[in-house]
């Protein structure tokens, strides 16, 4: 990684999981609350429900698989490394892939979870929904100073 890569801004849900030393119930409820579409706040089903027991015990690792579980239904842990001091978290849509060709989603962080977290809150921007459409819009005609004329000769 670059260290433009490394730098995360502080006042982002992604630069606080970089600067935060461990899990915390209300970095959870923020990750929670802004980031999972299918975690519903009043009615709660089985998952959803197991969910929440974990994170009322505090077992954020537990927790933080179940949220990837339950919102990322297409994404798969490839690979949880220590290495340096340091947690790697690999996601991916494309488990059985060669590392190579595979697009995987991957993160570090010195705690387990936050490393976790930190490459589900990255898979979850990746497939979010674009506003953009597929087709550039078109100028309306209301706007136009002057109309458009065929000059092609057709004779």
């Amino acid at each position: 990684m670059t260290l433009l890569q490394e730098y995360q801004e502080p006042d982002t849900l992604e630069g606080r999981l970089h600067d935060a030393d461990a899990v915390t119930t209300g970095l959870m409820a923020e990750i929670v609350g802004t980031v999972c579409r299918r975690f519903p706040p009043l009615r709660s089903t089985g998952k959803t429900a197991r969910i929440a027991r974990l994170i009322e015990s505090e077992a954020w690792t537990d927790a933080a698989l179940a949220l990837i579980d339950l919102e990322l239904p297409q994404w798969q842990v490839r690979r949880i490394a220590y290495d340096e001091g340091e947690w790697h978290c690999a996601l991916s849509r494309q488990r059985e892939l060669p590392d190579w060709l595979d697009q995987a989603i991957e993160a570090r962080h010195a705690d387990l979870p936050l490393a976790i977290l930190a490459a589900f809150v990255e898979a979850r921007h990746a497939t979010a929904p674009s506003n953009r459409t597929s087709v550039p819009p078109t100028p309306s005609r209301a706007n136009l100073g002057c109309e458009p004329v065929c000059c092609d000769n057709f004779a």
